[in-house]
């Protein structure tokens, strides 16, 4: 474990038992800290780390499984895990169900599917949300169902195996170095989570909204690609990549709310939550992390849409109270006549909202609170 208050925990309990203990590197390709540049820092851009792990050797292969367990003739008194009653009594995740074939078993045959029929085609479907063109296994990675090192061998040998599959299993490793590359800075950064890694962002002029916060929480700013993926997140605990970085983008730039309240909705509603990515990816959207997008970088709602759900697909099965819109108009309903909006039984207002925000005015907005945080640097 890397996490700041997960390696005080460890300490605490060895300290506690008085006993030996010894770790073993089983979440990251390699041990955190092991990765660095010539000078001995740590990396904090990401294309000189991803060019590090390239140079080296690859990381140790997994083990094989055991042909059998030493298990102890009498097991020590323990409490039953139901006596602790460790579950909520409102069973609230149960609809996550029908989203999730959980275990390892699962992991390793998504990932065989993956790799067979999807890895050809990565680098053009990863970025669409209304295709199955990502792997799926971030939530089974999370949970340690599979590993980092499972993925990197499997994925090597596709590409052996497969000519067609070369390029796109380098873009999904990619994606691994990229998980890789947060854990490496939380192990070194621990106040990730909490402070910009650009001092000056702390000087930055956020904004209190909680209407905004709440109405971004429930799929209910009124702009479709943004409300599909957050009705996503509640719906399955998850959201296509791709959309997150939209979805984020809006509450930090057109909303100007802190990055903390996006990380913190994410922590609590994503089934593949961690604290080192989430801090990454948050830092990186809000423009005051690793290598981070410069804040001026601010996503248009409406045009991500069209260019990564082009028939809308993804934003109907998601915001269906919009389904019946022609595509000229599902990407910003309040722009559809009125006549339209009677044939598709939409009343703007009722049955799903106008914009929060005007995206040109808000964009305008968050902008001149960059450059006002700029004078203070």
């Amino acid at each position: 474990m890397i996490e700041p208050e997960a390696q005080k925990r460890d300490k605490c309990v060895a300290d506690a038992l008085a006993v030996p203990m010894r770790l073993f590197e089983g979440a990251c390709l390699y041990p955190p800290g092991e990765i660095r540049t010539r000078q001995g820092g740590i990396y904090q851009v990401f294309t000189p780390f991803w060019k590090a792990i390239l140079a080296r050797p690859d990381p140790p292969a997994p083990l094989a499984s055991p042909d059998h367990l030493f298990v102890p003739k009498v097991w020590p008194e323990s409490a039953a895990l139901d006596d602790l009653a460790l579950l909520p009594r409102h069973d609230w995740a149960s609809g996550l169900d029908a989203h999730w074939d959980v275990g390892e078993k699962a992991a390793h045959k998504r990932l065989a599917v993956f790799l067979e029929d999807d890895i050809p085609a990565y680098i053009q479907a990863r970025d669409r949300p209304d295709r199955a063109g990502t792997s799926g296994l971030s939530p089974h990675v999370h949970f340690g169902e599979i590993s980092p090192r499972q993925l990197w061998h499997r994925a090597q040998a596709a590409c052996f195996r497969m000519d067609a599959a070369k390029e796109g299993a380098q873009a999904f490793l990619r994606q691994v170095a990229w998980r890789e590359f947060a854990y490496h800075l939380l192990a070194h950064i621990p106040g990730l989570p909490e402070s910009p890694m650009r001092p000056a962002f702390a000087t930055f002029p956020w904004e209190k909204n909680e209407t905004g916060l709440r109405a971004w929480q429930r799929g209910q700013t009124g702009y479709p690609i943004v409300d599909a993926g957050m009705r996503q997140l509640w719906q399955t605990g998850t959201m296509h990549n791709r959309v997150r970085m939209i979805v984020a983008s809006f509450l930090v730039k057109d909303l100007m709310i802190h990055w903390h309240a996006g990380a913190r909705w994410f922590w609590d509603t994503l089934v593949d939550a961690d604290l080192a990515n989430n801090s990454m990816g948050w830092q990186w959207v809000a423009g005051c992390g690793p290598d981070a997008a410069p804040f001026f970088r601010i996503f248009n709602p409406v045009s991500q849409g069209q260019t990564h759900d082009p028939q809308a697909a993804y934003i109907r099965h998601y915001v269906p109270e919009i389904a019946a819109l022609p595509a000229r108009y599902i990407y910003q309903p309040w722009t559809a006549p009125a006549s339209v909006l009677d044939k598709a039984g939409i009343l703007l207002g009722t049955h799903y909202p106008f914009p929060i925000v005007d995206h040109q005015k808000a964009r305008q907005r968050a902008l001149q609170g960059y450059k006002e945080m700029k004078k203070t640097m």
